[in-house]
């Protein structure tokens, strides 16, 4: 077969372990090897478009060495093209940023043709090469990073990513994809970053209008405040939206095909928030909020609510945990046995309303 076959273990987690992060998942590439040649030493492949194979212990992916050509628009149209002459260079070259463009060989050695640990030191997402601009999702890819690391965009790739947005490339992403990678972002320690980049680019504008005016707006304080407080991705998602008006936020939540606890959320925070946050509630509109909300059959996502406007601000999160501890004082009311005592069906709810309003009184008296 010519050159021996080498094996390297290549991007995320070559930068994750030198930015001395923990490593979950590696990836490595095999150069010098055909199809043949991986099944017989017992590698299992999976792939579908480019050759992929599952080590025989580990299960670990293992991928042939490859070069890709962009044959169409959109991030569908590329021919992939595997052989045993593909270099490791060549596979490195093909990859996005250059701090997914490193290597390590089986002693440790670092392979870094394109200088990415120069840019992982100077926080800068920089592209590897013009075939960049061949594929939409790397846009979207740049900016998670960006909230992940908290690292600035290289100029250059800056105005690479502007003309992509220009040429229309992004109007080829589908919903699903874009929601995929907002979400992921959401969950990063910096989310806001991630709308930013989009938004310094155009690309904000194309996939995602509703949220322009958001992104320019206090509302990625208080987003990276809920990822501080570690709220879940409803929570955060939520809290970023809580400024729009009901029928942009449906409009964009049916585009992206957003999913439904998040929307619901969401909706519930917009609708709910001026209502929750007053700090002049009685027992007697509590209750009515809680029904409103769905709160007694529903704790958590009321739960889920609270935490929301916790994260907002001038919102006195005491009067927040008073809410909570009436929400229990009300759901702590044994309905059942208040039916089995009542003289009528329509006293029942009565009753109940007044057992759980007696239970609340205390929960929301400050003194």
């Amino acid at each position: 077969m010519g050159a021996p076959v080498r094996i390297y273990i290549v991007g995320g987690a070559v930068r994750d372990r030198l930015l001395g992060l923990p490593v979950k998942d590696r990836d490595w590439v095999v150069v010098g090897a055909t199809p043949e040649w991986m099944q017989a030493q017992g590698y299992r492949p999976v792939g579908k478009d480019f050759p992929v194979f599952l080590h025989p212990r580990t299960h670990e992916e293992y991928a042939l060495a490859r070069t890709e050509r962009k044959t169409a628009p959109g991030y569908h149209g590329f021919v992939f093209h595997a052989d045993a002459s593909v270099t490791l260079e060549d596979d490195l070259a093909r990859r996005d940023l250059t701090i997914n463009a490193m290597a390590e060989d089986d002693t440790g050695q670092l392979i870094d043709p394109y200088h990415g640990q120069a840019d992982l030191q100077a926080g800068l997402l920089r592209h590897v090469s013009p075939a960049f601009a061949e594929d939409p999702v790397r846009i979207l890819r740049l900016a998670r990073f960006a909230a992940r690391f908290g690292f600035t965009v290289a100029p250059e790739t800056r105005t690479l990513m502007g003309a992509m947005v220009e040429a229309g490339e992004v109007d080829a992403l589908v919903a699903e994809r874009v929601w995929q990678e907002m979400a992921k972002a959401l969950l990063e320690n910096a989310p806001s970053r991630f709308f930013q980049v989009l938004d310094d680019t155009g690309a904000l504008a194309r996939v995602a209008p509703e949220l322009c005016r958001p992104t320019r707006s206090a509302a990625l304080a208080v987003l990276d405040e809920a990822a501080r407080r570690a709220l879940p991705l409803a929570g955060r998602f939520a809290v970023f939206v809580n400024e729009l008006p009901q029928g942009e936020l449906d409009t964009l939540c049916e585009r992206l095909r957003v999913p439904n606890d998040c929307r619901e959320l969401a909706r519930l925070l917009i609708a709910q928030r001026q209502t929750v946050a007053s700090a002049s509630l009685s027992s007697e509109l509590a209750l009515a909020l809680f029904k409103a909300t769905d709160a007694l059959r529903r704790p958590e996502r009321f739960a889920g609510l609270l935490e929301a406007l916790a994260c907002l601000p001038d919102v006195d999160t005491d009067h927040l945990a008073l809410l909570g501890k009436a929400l229990d004082a009300a759901r702590s009311i044994d309905a059942g046995a208040i039916a089995k005592q009542a003289a009528s069906p329509r006293e029942i709810p009565l009753r109940v309303d007044a057992a759980r309003l007696e239970a609340m009184a205390g929960a929301l008296d400050r003194t």
